[in-house]
């Protein structure tokens, strides 16, 4: 047993206790956030603008702080951007996390001296909880790879600016970096393909034991190598035994991943984001990720069939219950204030509070008023591969079909397989009949002759790669919309397609 995995084990427990002290006193620990939050922020321009100094209460703070968007904190983002101090948090931000917007471009991201624990250490914790609960921290000693994108920054008004990845892998603790890959020259190429052939000429030979990523792209990172070895990633990597994923929703991927590696390794789900590290998976035997409510943010819930209307409730976590889905509203120590970050997510449990992602507020299908979110599309596809196990599903995405040539409108299931069902039509039907049991208005449709069955259209292999390769999103953590109220992502997919058979 090597150094770090010895000195790891009374660190989990220290971190373990100390998260037990507010995991069951949870109101407690976001009231103090709350408190903490507008003090702080009393002297900023959004705090002046917004009178922090007569709040009181999170019933005055809803009266003076909507709920706002990227594009609607904007104005204020931008004299941040532009290197004004004392804006949204005191001071600057250290850095700039830069992602992608669908309507707003790229968006900026303020990360501060005191934002940049929650990511850091939240990434830590999440690890120790595992050794804690497991016992196992062997895999420290070994070798350990974070499929990122490159740490290499900017600078926008004086601030360092990058990818939320790349700037996390400045703050990889020491004790890590010795036994970290891929080296920072290779994580700094931007064609993420060319990038994928150097990652994979510094692991192969290495004894590689925590591997981190989204999984479609460690899932090409796994075909690469097995390409080149003809071998499994267990016999390439025989000690691979910890798989670290965030970002979408692993159960897709889970079957055709593990085959590809040949055995079970233990997983630990992460939920960060830019705007702030939200929840990690605390054990292997509960299901849901473990909400973060003593770590800079102040959370409120807006019910999610609220969400578009004039005054939705903002909830706040002792007025949640479990079982339904709501949007996910941060206030934060990075300057965010009633930031809606886009995601949906359900809780699974109280005693602690966990929850599961379920979508993305923006991101489903009502164009015939059925409101289709990303859970029920997963979970519907999940029952037909279960009712089909010869089936591997490499990508999907799903979109309406308003007014097709013939015949009634539906949706269409645009799949790339791995491996297709034997008997498609089959497949199909129980895609379609675990939807409506799923979702009581897409059912309402279907029997009211409205839409008629699904519609499946199989893509080629690499479509979703080359799709994303397209629009430079290639590797790093991008990926693919679940499903979408207009045709634009499918209308790209299928010119790929069209583009492979010519």
């Amino acid at each position: 047993m090597g150094i770090r995995s010895v000195l790891s084990r009374p660190l989990a427990r220290w971190v373990v206790q100390r998260q037990q002290e507010w995991m069951y006193r949870p109101a407690e620990a976001q009231q103090r956030w709350f408190q903490h939050l507008v003090g702080q922020a009393r002297n900023t321009q959004f705090g002046a603008d917004h009178r922090f100094r007569d709040i009181q209460t999170v019933a005055d703070f809803r009266q003076a702080v909507p709920v706002r968007d990227y594009e609607d904190l904007k104005p204020y983002i931008e004299k941040v951007v532009a290197g004004e101090p004392d804006i949204l948090w005191p001071g600057k931000p250290l850095y700039l996390a830069k992602t992608s917007g669908t309507t707003s471009g790229t968006k900026y991201i303020p990360i501060t001296r005191d934002s940049i624990p929650n990511h850091i250490n939240s990434a830590r914790d999440a690890l120790l909880n595992y050794i804690y609960e497991t016992g196992n921290g062997a895999f420290l000693d070994k070798k350990l790879i974070f499929l990122s994108g490159s740490p290499e920054l900017d600078q926008k008004g004086g601030i360092n600016t990058g990818r939320l990845s790349g700037i996390v892998n400045h703050h990889v603790p020491a004790y890590l970096r010795t036994n970290q890959l891929p080296t920072y020259e290779t994580n700094v190429i931007d064609d993420w393909e060319t990038k994928l052939d150097r990652i994979i000429d510094e692991t192969i030979h290495q004894p590689m034991s925590l591997i981190s990523g989204i999984p479609p792209w460690v899932q090409m990172y796994f075909d690469r190598i097995q390409e080149r070895t003809g071998k499994k990633i267990k016999d390439v990597f025989p000690h691979f035994s910890l798989f670290v994923y965030g970002g979408v929703n692993f159960e897709p991927y889970r079957a055709k991943l593990f085959e590809t590696i040949g055995k079970r390794v233990d997983s630990i789900e992460t939920y960060p984001a830019s705007e702030g590290f939200i929840a990690y998976q605390d054990t292997q035997t509960e299901e849901g990720l473990l909400l973060l409510l003593d770590s800079g943010i102040f959370f409120e819930f807006i019910p999610a069939e609220e969400f578009f209307e004039e005054n939705p409730r903002r909830l706040t976590i002792g007025e949640v219950e479990l079982g339904k889905n709501y949007a996910v509203i941060i206030n934060n120590n990075a300057g965010l204030w009633g930031y809606s970050i886009g995601d949906t997510v359900k809780f699974v449990s109280r005693e602690p509070y966990r929850l599961v992602v379920t979508g993305r507020i923006k991101h489903f299908i009502s164009a015939f008023g059925e409101h289709v979110i990303g859970e029920e599309v997963e979970k519907a596809l999940q029952y037909a591969m279960a009712h089909h196990p010869e089936t591997e599903v490499v990508e999907f995405t799903v979109a309406p079909m308003v007014a097709p040539a013939e015949g009634l409108p539906h949706h269409e299931w645009l799949i790339e397989f791995a491996a297709p069902p034997h008997d498609p039509a089959a497949f199909v039907r129980d895609l379609d009949s675990r939807l409506t049991e799923l979702n009581v208005y897409y059912d309402d449709l279907i029997s009211g002759n409205i839409l008629q069955q699904l519609k499946l259209t199989a893509l080629p292999r690499d479509t979703f790669r080359n799709y994303m390769k397209s629009l430079g999103k290639l590797g790093g953590q991008n990926k693919v919309p679940r499903l979408s109220n207009d045709r634009k992502i499918a209308e790209g997919l299928l010119a790929i397609a069209k583009q492979s058979h010519e």
